[in-house]
């Protein structure tokens, strides 16, 4: 994940750094640790964060982005954003992902529970479905995916009785994120985010739990506390950039899942899309300024 980028001007230092404040060796778990390591969700999320705010900093270098350009994230992905609109410093961010890391992984050992992503469908037939099952739907990412989350035994039965007109994929997580199962995560979280000192977005920030902009640090923040427990509204964050007259998306590193629902759900809307996964794809941006 993060080789290419740390040949970059101050990336390795900036890692360490962040390493400090995460408690971890994000340095060696971004180039070393091999997949069974990095899927532990401890270790997932302050690297995704870390790696975001590494590839915006360097963004920022080569083809900076409007100071009023809006700005969302997904799940662990609202860290970063609130970082990029200032509403934590990056270095808070990187140390709030690793305590909700940690929390979460704490949470999903608990008791067996898992996830699944539910492709095609009508998405209201596929939420009461998922309901009858007593499962949630943690992620409504639009595109035609919906993730289910819960226990692990009524995902392994929706997985061998499908509903009709869906394809439904088994996930590779600790256990189900965004439902009440998450409870002594977000407790934990709490006390932690208590001792931060958020500021007002300095650029429009949209927040997962209903596609709209937050206009105050102190609510973002209380919203990514209780994220953990509650739905991914992607499809509605979708929906809130296309009503804030956004016509062209940028994915921080690691890029690619977003920028592919951007394309399918918001074709003809959004004309122009970049995934940053190397920082060839700066260089490829900083091209497109000058032509």
């Amino acid at each position: 994940m993060f080789t290419p980028w740390l040949e970059l001007d101050g990336a390795r230092d900036r890692v360490a750094q962040w390493s400090e404040r995460a408690g971890l060796d994000l340095l060696r778990l971004g180039t070393e640790a091999d997949a069974e390591e990095i899927q532990d969700t401890a270790v997932a999320q302050p690297l995704i964060v870390a790696l975001s705010l590494l590839t915006f900093e360097h963004l920022q270098q080569t083809a900076p982005v409007a100071a009023d350009a809006p700005v969302a994230g997904h799940s662990v992905g609202e860290l970063a954003a609130a970082a990029i609109a200032g509403v934590l410093t990056a270095d808070d961010a990187v140390a709030l992902a690793a305590v909700r890391g940690a929390e979460m992984a704490k949470a999903c050992a608990l008791e067996p529970t898992s996830m699944a992503a539910v492709m095609l469908g009508d998405p209201e037939q596929v939420v009461a479905w998922l309901g009858e099952h007593g499962l949630a739907a943690a992620n409504r990412n639009g595109a035609g995916q919906i993730v289910a989350s819960g226990a692990a035994d009524a995902i392994e039965k929706i997985i061998a009785e499908p509903l009709q007109g869906t394809k439904i994929r088994a996930l590779k997580v600790a256990g189900a994120f965004h439902t009440p199962y998450m409870a002594p995560a977000e407790e934990a979280l709490r006390a932690y985010a208590a001792a931060l000192t958020p500021s007002d977005p300095t650029r429009p920030l949209l927040s997962n739990a209903d596609g709209q902009v937050v206009t105050g640090g102190a609510e973002y923040l209380d919203r990514l506390v209780t994220q953990v427990t509650r739905p991914v509204r992607w499809d509605l964050t979708m929906a809130g950039l296309v009503s804030l007259g956004v016509t062209h998306t940028i994915e921080m590193a690691p890029a690619g899942a977003l920028t592919g629902l951007v394309k399918r759900q918001l074709k003809g809307v959004v004309t122009t899309t970049t995934a940053l996964k190397t920082p060839a794809d700066l260089a490829g941006l900083r091209q497109e300024d000058a032509t």
